[in-house]
């Protein structure tokens, strides 16, 4: 990790309960090995100094300006939920604690608008704006336990990007505290303004490299009708990849493509015996609406797409109940593939939708190469999969599968994709940095961060 020039006295926990009184402080073995790292395998430095718990804006300020002067680097943390490293902590470090900061401050219906502290989970904020009828779009697989302000520092993506995009399409402006406590509005809440450079968009996911995010507000949209989808099972993943694709290019624009290939329906069976999962079906495509108007139109045009390309099954759901009982299966992928041989490395990559047939192809040659068996499911409509490198447990395995998710990141991005669609760098994608970035443009960011973060305290070796 970066190093940082520190204070000439050790920063202690008595120093900081001395100049931050009103900052709840926990050094104890639990709380420091709790927030050690986040749900990906990057175990984070061990020894970090103490976990602060602020409870407004002025604290956070309070704790960074006395971090800045000390040297002391600062770790923002949610609930942890990432799977990059963003939160995984540093040595000396205050692990940022931000959930207690948990309060919806208002939603107004007329500008169609929330105002949320970054501890805010996602599902009870977009609860909140459907009891309002209104509408929160993002949804990532997490929206359950997940924070707002950790969606906003990773710019989380999910299942309804095609339509709505990732959450930097929804977030208007920000409250942020810069790394000498300055405490910042990003820009007016207006719809529209260019009487400056979009701050906002530069903090959302920056993956508290630049500063720490206190409170945020997002646009609502007007609540869409129920959901209904159509299930198309093929003989072959060149089959539902090019059903995807027509219907990705076409005029109606789904709320929800899905797929997964063969192997992800082997893990899944395996995983759950009962789910409803033919042992033939090697690609699995699911289109989802929610347009108010023109709905059975939609799940028609999805039937003859999926038809006309070859599908074995075309299944109408049409109720709520038989489209959770379909997106179930989905959700169980991840889970699914850890068991699959007993352990796995998800990656995340996207590419130019065009290009998913190709990513595919070379899927057989990593396995070869790794000695390893890779499941391939994801977000199909914003050309966003994740590939899950299964392996079974044994001395070199998991270095090999790390390789192998390297390598199919480099495949991404030799097809015109990125290494990391929508669950960030952090720590994990560093080594991935200096293929997909001309020097030039990481030398950019990183002067962009030391403007930001002159002292290096925000989040250091993360992201850069």
């Amino acid at each position: 990790m970066t190093a940082l020039a520190t204070d000439p006295a050790p920063a202690s926990v008595a120093a900081l309960r001395a100049a931050l009184p009103g900052v709840v402080l926990d050094d104890s073995p639990t709380a420091l090995a709790a927030h050690r790292t986040d749900r990906s395998a990057m175990p984070g430095d061990p020894n970090p100094l103490v976990v602060a718990r602020p409870a407004s804006t002025e604290q956070v300020s309070q704790l960074l300006a006395y971090a800045n002067a000390h040297r002391i680097p600062v770790v923002p943390q949610g609930t942890r939920t990432g799977v990059a490293g963003a939160a995984s902590a540093v040595d000396g470090a205050i692990l940022l604690d931000l959930t207690a900061m948990d309060r919806i401050v208002g939603i107004d219906a007329d500008d169609m608008i929330a105002v949320a502290q970054p501890g805010v989970i996602v599902s009870d904020l977009a609860a909140a704006a459907a009891s309002r009828g209104l509408f929160y779009a993002p949804d990532p697989a997490s929206a359950q336990i997940s924070t707002l302000g950790g969606n906003v520092a990773t710019n989380a993506g999910g299942m309804r990007c095609i339509k709505y995009g990732v959450t930097r399409e929804s977030v208007r402006s920000l409250e942020v505290v810069l790394a000498d406590g300055t405490i910042l509005r990003t820009r007016p809440n207006t719809i529209k303004t260019v009487g400056g450079l979009d701050l906002t968009g530069l903090i959302v996911g920056s993956e508290g490299t630049l500063a720490v995010i206190t409170e945020i507000t997002v646009k609502l949209l007007p609540a869409p009708g129920p959901e209904r989808g159509v299930l198309g099972l093929f003989p072959s993943v060149a089959q539902g990849l090019a059903a995807t694709n027509r219907i990705a290019s076409g005029s109606r624009t789904p709320a929800r493509l899905e797929f997964m290939d063969g192997r992800c329906l082997e893990a899944i069976r395996k995983h759950i015996p009962d789910a409803p999962v033919p042992a033939e079906a090697n690609a699995w495509a699911l289109a989802v609406t929610d347009a108010r108007d023109g709905a059975e139109e939609d799940l028609t045009s999805f039937e003859e797409i999926f038809t006309d390309a070859g599908a074995t099954t075309v299944q109408r759901a049409t109720s709520a109940e038989e489209l959770e009982a379909i997106l179930e299966a989905r959700r169980q992928l991840q889970p699914s593939a850890r068991g699959l041989l007993g352990g796995s490395v998800e990656g995340d990559i996207a590419v130019p939708r065009s290009a998913l047939a190709a990513f595919s192809a070379g899927v057989a040659e990593v396995e070869n190469a790794y000695d390893v068996t890779i499941a391939l499911g994801g977000h199909v409509g914003d050309g966003n999969l994740h590939p899950i490198v299964a392996y079974t447990p044994a001395e070199g395995a998991r270095a090999r599968a790390d390789e192998a998710v390297m390598t199919l990141s480099r495949l991404a991005q030799e097809l015109g994709g990125t290494m990391s669609g929508e669950h960030g760098v952090g720590l994990e994608k560093l080594p991935a940095l200096d293929t997909e970035m001309a020097p030039a443009a990481l030398d950019l960011q990183r002067r962009i961060k030391a403007l930001f973060d002159p002292n290096g305290i925000l989040n250091p070796g993360k992201k850069y």
